[in-house]
């Protein structure tokens, strides 16, 4: 069987003529694709080189493409072939797609990817309600049957999102209320009104900034771990195995993430608020000379206790929604390392963005009250 290769001579114009010779096929283990292809490029650019294919021994689809790449998808006069190759280009004419220019733009391009975008997020919308209405679904069936609650895995929920977190949440907490007083120490000694620290420190950090820390720093730590425990479950078709059982993946997997962060999240804003205010204390201390006995002892008159109500009401909702948006991105991963991460991440992202989303509508709604 012997290899492509070709050979140059003139026709009687004086033209040159690329005669191939041999097998232009895989099936010949010899040919290098790649170095012919080169080896024929000044031939290609010269548009009058004259190309007589009448004495190769075969050709196939890989020679044939290496061939109709070079005329640019052209057959005409110049080229000699039998019927049967000239029937194999045409198929192959058929199936080339001609090269994008930069010079082209895609009118309807935003158009369709604003279609993708509407399909994806209707798409996650609809998955996301099923998720809900299954863990209603397994909820009512505990009501039934609380001997089948998941105490277990309910409980090492609870340990490994809520008591490994105190550390990273009250050192975040206790750095971001020296930051803050510090700034703001400079700028109320300006006007001698030193005493107002207590005032902001108390209501941003109990209302605000102690709940969106924690539900950031949760989403981070807890609820990228969860998406990728469940993908990492569905890789190694774990979650399979569980259904051919008969066991609920939501009763098993989902229900007690959801309940175990849900429950210790208001304990976690405590914690995070508390060591806020311990920062901002100590630093007004420092900068504005007010005790930590004053500071506490006047923080409960300036800031109305319906704030710490709120503020542990938004912990629960935040702590379910993080968990929920986890559970949700987890059960979508393909069996593939790609997806995993790609969910993981997603997971983090769209739980950190509904997360703010929820603390400015939240905002806005009791915007009257405890303040």
């Amino acid at each position: 069987m012997a290899a492509a290769s070709f050979e140059i001579d003139q026709d009687a114009k004086g033209r040159r003529r690329v005669r191939l010779l041999g097998q232009w096929s895989l099936r010949a283990l010899d040919n290098d694709f790649a170095e012919l292809k080169q080896a024929l490029q000044p031939f290609f650019s010269d548009p009058f080189t004259q190309w007589d294919l009448l004495a190769t021994e075969q050709l196939d689809t890989a020679g044939a493409t290496i061939l109709l790449n070079g005329w640019e998808g052209k057959l005409d006069a110049r080229m000699q072939v039998t019927e049967e190759q000239r029937a194999l280009f045409t198929t192959l004419q058929g199936l080339r797609v001609p090269a994008r220019t930069g010079s082209q733009f895609d009118w309807a391009f935003p158009l369709v990817a604003t279609g993708e975008l509407v399909m994806k997020f209707a798409q996650h919308l609809t998955d996301f309600v099923q998720l809900i209405g299954l863990l209603l679904l397994e909820m009512l069936y505990l009501v039934r049957r609380p001997s089948a609650f998941p105490w277990r895995e309910f409980m090492a929920n609870i340990y490994k999102s809520g008591v490994t977190a105190l550390p990273v949440t009250g050192l975040l907490g206790f750095m971001i209320g020296v930051a803050m007083s510090y700034l703001m120490s400079s700028q109320l000694r300006t006007f001698g009104a030193d005493i107002f620290i207590v005032n902001i420190l108390g209501l941003s950090m109990i209302r605000e900034l102690g709940p969106i820390l924690m539900a950031i720093l949760v989403a981070g730590r807890s609820g990228s771990a969860m998406t990728a425990q469940i993908g990492v479950m569905r890789v190694t078709e774990e979650i399979d195995a569980l259904t051919t059982m008969g066991v609920s993946r939501i009763l098993r997997i989902v229900l007690p993430k959801v309940l175990g962060l849900t429950f210790v999240a208001p304990f976690l804003v405590l914690w995070t608020s508390f060591w806020g205010l311990a920062g901002g204390a100590l630093s007004a201390n420092t900068e504005l000379g007010l005790s930590f006995r004053f500071f506490f002892d006047y923080l409960p008159m300036v800031v109305e206790p319906v704030n710490l109500t709120l503020s542990l009401f938004k912990g629960l909702l935040f702590g379910f929604v993080v968990t929920l948006v986890a559970c949700h991105f987890g059960l979508r991963i393909m069996p593939n390392t790609e997806s995993l991460s790609a969910s993981t991440t997603s997971s983090v992202v769209t739980a950190i963005t509904s997360v703010i989303l929820l603390d400015a509508a939240f905002a806005i709604l009791t915007s009257g009250i405890g303040v």
